[in-house]
């Protein structure tokens, strides 16, 4: 079976969960901090970065989310996710690249840099001026979405995509962190919480990180 390392809060790793699932893969979930810097983890993933995927009986290591899930996209037929023609593909990919990236810069990282990592690993306080910032450019993303579902029934066209699932994973990590305000939003919500009510999902729902809690409404599927 696959072991999966990552930490509940690594949004690449929940991204690679919510693929895995929605496809019927089985996993194991195995616990890695990466600020840890363990030998045997580089020796995994020489860039020490979450997630990582491997199978000893088949002697396979998958390192990076977007390899890990191009991987399944081409060896597991069930429940494709970068899907339709080639215009669609490359709309998946670039919507792909925006969560990953832009997202992830602008609203993840910092969040986890603050409300994370400097209360578990350097005990220190959270930057306000940091966290306002990051917060305010989550409303630019969540407007963006706004606008993506206004005119699309998912993200990036007419059924759920990897575009989706990158999206939904970001998100989740800022929600748990208290980095969203969801007020002005309703559309961007509404399509949350349909990925909220997914099987696939509810497990990251239920995870805690440890010292960590989330908001009161982290974990309704009806908020």
């Amino acid at each position: 079976m696959w072991q999966l390392y990552q930490f509940p809060l690594c949004p690449f790793s929940r991204k690679v969960r919510l693929l895995m699932s929605e496809k019927g893969i089985a996993y194991e979930l195995w616990r890695e901090n990466p600020w840890e810097g363990r030998d045997e983890f580089f020796a995994l993933n020489p860039a020490g970065r979450t997630p990582v995927l491997h199978d000893p009986a088949k002697g396979i290591t998958l390192c990076d989310s977007r390899a890990i899930c191009e991987y399944f996209e081409e060896t597991v037929d069930k429940v494709p996710l970068i899907n339709g023609t080639a215009t669609n593909r490359a709309e998946i990919r670039r919507l792909l690249a925006l969560f990953d990236e832009n997202f992830f810069g602008d609203v993840t990282a910092p969040l986890l840099h603050e409300r994370m990592k400097k209360r578990l690993i350097y005990r220190q306080s959270p930057d306000s001026r940091v966290l306002r910032e990051a917060m305010k450019l989550a409303h630019e993303h969540l407007y963006y979405i706004d606008h993506l579902v206004d005119h699309r029934p998912w993200l990036a066209g007419a059924t759920m995509s990897l575009a989706d699932l990158a999206a939904a994973a970001q998100i989740s990590v800022a929600d748990y962190l208290g980095g969203l305000d969801w007020s002005g939003h309703e559309q961007a919500a509404a399509w949350y919480a349909v990925f909220k009510s997914r099987p696939s999902f509810r497990p990251l729902l239920s995870e805690r990180m440890e010292v960590i809690q989330p908001p009161s409404h982290y974990g309704d599927v009806n908020a």
